[in-house]
């Protein structure tokens, strides 16, 4: 400590190399991207480089990283707002769109590596496992929420900071900060399922997980409708961001499937990954005709009930597959 606020960088490395992981997590679900984070985190961290020689230590250094980093989110809520899913835009199209338009005008909501968290909570004090709470049921519920709401949620019920150490961070009183957390607790239920996907991951069991997932890349390689159905809930949805327009029902989403990914886009090639803490498939694809390589396309995060698929978001865009240091090409 007294090196690093003497100002050797090597000492400030690694003093704050430990907590970076969860503080890059936070950082994502305070604003939905991890591409923001990674700007956040950085610009977090340079603030508290210049700020270190007057940190005296009234509070613990991991709390005072994450005042830092809470305060630099915040700065970029209120320049950016909230990000979306297509089910933020409108209802559900009973009937398959070609040619949907990316909507490049929405900030929107993007996967998150995963490989780095535990699935333990952060803390005794906290709620939430740290997977569970980079779900992307949770993360798109913070979304609803103002920055000051957003971020009194995370610090205590994340990550287990008491009121009255969140009202010093947030250089507010006790009194708004539980006012907060009562609005921000009842939004939040009102948006996610009652059974997180660690619970249901766990109740489900690896093996099933794993033919979940095999049997959707296989469906999609093979063109297979009567395979993909076989897996899905009768309430099933699929959305693409940036697309727009997304499917709700069996009806739906089978009339979307076989007119689109499983006949005319081409031929897939898929590898199981995971993002959000959730089972996801990265999708490569080679339009028909063509003996070039596979290119990136989505990322599909699943999410599960019972023991079934509940939902499918495709993050479209190579920019995700380096995110989670995927290839960009198959041969």
């Amino acid at each position: 400590m007294a090196l690093a606020q003497a100002g050797d960088d090597a000492a400030f490395t690694r003093l704050v190399a430990p907590l970076q992981a969860e503080l890059h997590a936070h950082c994502y679900r305070m604003l939905g991207s991890a591409h923001d984070a990674d700007d956040a985190l950085q610009d977090a961290l340079v603030r508290a480089w210049r700020g270190l020689p007057g940190f005296e230590g009234r509070s613990s250094l991991r709390g005072w990283l994450y005042t830092v980093a809470t305060r630099t989110c915040l700065d970029v809520v209120a320049a950016r707002g909230r990000r979306a899913l297509p089910v933020d835009l409108g209802p559900s199209s009973e009937r398959s769109v070609p040619g949907d338009a990316p909507r490049n005008d929405i900030a929107w909501l993007g996967p998150y590596p995963d490989g780095g968290l535990p699935a333990v909570p952060a803390g005794p004090g906290a709620r939430y496992e740290q997977r569970e709470a980079v779900e992307l049921a949770f993360v798109a519920a913070l979304q609803h929420l103002p920055g000051n709401q957003r971020a009194a949620l995370l610090l205590f019920e994340v990550l287990g900071f008491t009121v009255a150490e969140i009202a010093a961070m947030m250089d507010t009183s006790v009194t708004s900060v539980n006012s907060a957390l009562a609005r921000a607790r009842r939004i939040v239920a009102e948006k996610i399922p009652a059974r997180s996907q660690q619970q249901t991951l766990r109740k489900i069991g690896d093996a099933r997980v794993r033919r979940l997932v095999d049997g959707y890349a296989a469906a999609l390689e093979s063109g297979d409708a009567d395979a993909l159905v076989a897996l899905l809930t009768e309430d099933v949805t699929w959305s693409m961001p940036p697309l727009p327009h997304w499917y709700r029902g069996l009806a739906a989403v089978t009339d979307f499937a076989v007119a689109q990914p499983l006949s005319t886009c081409g031929s897939w090639q898929h590898r199981a990954v995971t993002a959000n803490g959730q089972p996801a498939v990265a999708c490569y694809l080679r339009p028909f005709d063509t003996d070039g390589p596979y290119e990136a396309w989505s990322i599909c995060v699943l999410t599960l009930r019972d023991d079934h698929v509940a939902e499918i978001t495709s993050f479209l865009g190579q920019e995700h597959f380096q995110l989670l240091d995927l290839p960009t090409t198959l041969p």
